[in-house]
């Protein structure tokens, strides 16, 4: 692994875990056991390593939607989605509450509002293709509330709940749109 990614990987988990703010750019140099220059050299400042931590999370939702088959029916694509949304949420616990903190907080909002518009109509145009062919007459309100259950989901499993039961989640929201 090069420097530039394991410094993504080290402020990732320091950012999910501590907050961007509470973060300073001094613990992430010691934990990635790197310079403040090599940080600036690949960077610029704090700011930029967010955004491009940020960017990287977005290829990742990106690359999961392109690895769905264009063959499947609309219903088999959505299911599908579920499943890969579960397996990343209990897989990558950090890469969503990274999300979650960053699009929840004023500043870092501020930061990286561009970026969030991006993703979210992203997003927004995978999951209405989906529904489109699903239900095309109900298919923005339908997109908008699935986008809605899994924040939900994300945001209950990740902060809320200690003991919370994300397989049946999942299984009760397969029922739903199967």
């Amino acid at each position: 692994m090069d420097k530039r990614q394991h410094i993504l990987e080290v402020a990732t988990k320091l950012f999910s875990e501590r907050g961007f703010e509470k973060t300073p750019l001094s613990a992430v140099c010691e934990a990635a056991n790197v310079s403040k220059g090599l940080i600036f050299h690949h960077f610029k400042n704090k700011n930029n390593l967010l955004r491009e931590i940020f960017k990287s999370t977005t290829e990742l939702i990106v690359q999961i939607n392109e690895s769905k088959t264009n063959q499947l029916s609309g219903k088999e694509r959505l299911l599908e989605l579920i499943d890969s949304f579960f397996l990343q949420l209990e897989v990558d616990k950090l890469f969503f509450q990274l999300n979650l903190n960053v699009i929840l907080q004023p500043t870092t909002r501020e930061i990286l509002n561009d970026l969030i518009e991006e993703r979210s109509s992203f997003i927004m145009k995978s999951v209405r293709r989906i529904f489109n062919e699903i239900d095309l007459e109900n298919s923005l309100v339908k997109s908008y509330l699935f986008i809605a259950e899994l924040d939900g989901i994300a945001l209950n499993y990740l902060g809320i709940f200690e003991d919370y039961p994300l397989h049946e989640i999942k299984e009760e929201l397969i029922k739903k749109y199967n």
